[in-house]
């Protein structure tokens, strides 16, 4: 690798990060598909015993 391209790839890889740094954190929490299941799973049974309840 010349120099000159070794000196841009730092430049850029530092431009990146400065930007990601800058960027807006409202992406939510990454949920497994796993816990996704079951989450469901917990909300159909909570929606079932409430049902059975008001019977």
């Amino acid at each position: 690798m010349n120099r000159r391209k070794k000196i841009k790839q730092l430049l850029e890889s530092h431009a990146k990060k400065a930007s990601a740094k800058l960027a807006p954190k409202n992406k939510p929490k990454y949920i497994s598909k796993a816990d996704r299941l079951k989450l469901a799973a917990e909300t159909v049974d909570d929606a079932g015993i409430s049902a059975s309840v008001d019977s």
